[in-house]
């Protein structure tokens, strides 16, 4: 009985690691990325928060791209917090296309127009001093 429970909490905890992906699985190295908008909405989910942006392209045509970053855990260590991105906000956001094509990436960086910097915490980050 005793082992039979010990192999259910094995197997209990071990399923949101089978859930996570590497950043080679889902994202490009070779296909960066640099994304110009406004954004439209934060996820805090685990185990990837998402940025929501609304990118203008040249014909005035806009797309939702979605940018993943690090879990919620990843973000509050890195300085975030809830209001950290309202809507609407511009920013510029540097990452790694995801393989399919999609709108989606990896974040490596965020900018801000006032020239501030933030890490998303995402697989496809580099260390960002905010200050810089």
């Amino acid at each position: 009985m005793r082992i039979a429970m010990m192999a259910v909490m094995v197997v209990v905890l071990a399923l949101p690691a089978a859930a996570h992906h590497s950043f080679s699985a889902e994202f490009d190295a070779n296909k960066q990325v640099t994304l110009e908008g406004q954004v439209v909405m934060m996820e805090w989910v685990n185990p990837h928060s998402w940025l929501h942006i609304d990118v203008k392209k040249p014909d005035g045509t806009v797309e939702r791209w979605k940018i993943e970053g690090g879990s919620p855990s990843v973000l509050m260590r890195l300085g975030w917090n809830r209001n950290s991105l309202p809507a609407g906000t511009k920013v510029t956001v540097v990452g790694f296309q995801a393989k399919d094509d999609s709108l989606r990436a990896s974040s490596r960086e965020l900018r801000f127009p006032d020239g501030r910097r933030l890490d998303l915490g995402g697989s496809g980050s580099a260390t960002i001093d905010p200050k810089k």
